[in-house]
């Protein structure tokens, strides 16, 4: 059997950001896993075959991020069946406004499961067994919410805050044991399904350059796995140019 080649791990393949991310990766060399809800199986697989037909490498893999032992058999296969993750990256959103007077336990607790929790279980897996290689880069996609609580994102800001943290923490482990640890944060609007079908103005904006572009902010996170070590960024601010900050 041939060497295994690495692999981009991408927990939070939606049809923009995180195909973009998965693209730049297949790109770059690496097979890219990619992980979604099984309700998204479709749309998972339909995204890995896209890849495959440009001639690179992609696996669909629907599993449930905050599932802590569906996430360690996740690491366990991948690992055992494609090849080592030398790039994980955590890519879910879970973005929804609610006012917190009328937000439920419920709403609250499925945000921070997904926004937050989630990313605690990547990074962990990760970075137990990148940490035995000595090598890896790990990537959280932050938000305007992770640096500022904004109004009717309570629970939506409280989980990005918490994600931020504890990117920092897992960086100030795994930097001296030569594995990247990097928080990007993502300021503005994200040329999207979703801010398609409800911003009337995007087309103006995409003419002006006044909205993100996904496959600009993957191509940062490819430029992040290939930072030298001796200029290694840990938060990466991401925002159109003409965005108010």
């Amino acid at each position: 059997m041939g060497e295994k080649k690495g692999v981009c791990l991408v927990i939070g393949a939606g049809d923009d950001t995180g195909a973009a991310i998965a693209r730049a990766f297949a790109r770059d060399g690496l097979t890219t896993c990619l992980v979604r809800r099984d309700r998204h199986a479709d749309e998972l697989e339909a995204l890995a075959q896209s890849i495959r037909d440009e001639g690179y490498d992609a696996r669909a893999f629907p599993a449930d991020a905050r599932d802590e032992d569906v996430m360690v058999a996740l690491f366990d296969k991948i690992e055992a069946e494609v090849g080592p993750i030398e790039v994980a990256v955590f890519n879910i959103g879970a973005n929804v406004m609610f006012k917190a007077t009328e937000t439920t336990a419920r709403v609250y607790r499925k945000v921070w499961e997904m926004a937050c929790f989630a990313g605690f279980l990547m990074g962990r897996e990760a970075a137990i067994r990148m940490q035995e290689r000595g090598r890896g880069t790990i990537i959280f996609t932050g938000a305007t919410a992770s640096v500022r609580g904004g109004k009717m994102f309570s629970a939506f800001s409280s989980a990005k805050h918490a994600l931020r943290a504890f990117a920092q923490s897992l960086a100030r482990e795994m930097g001296p044991q030569n594995i990247h640890v990097a928080h990007t944060i993502i300021d503005g609007a994200i040329d999207s399904n979703f801010i398609r079908d409800n911003v009337p103005n995007v087309d103006d904006l995409r003419e002006k350059d006044g909205i993100l572009n996904p496959d600009h902010i993957a191509q940062n996170y490819v430029m992040l796995h290939h930072q030298p070590r001796t200029a290694w960024t840990h938060e990466l601010d991401l925002r159109p140019w003409t965005e108010k900050w």
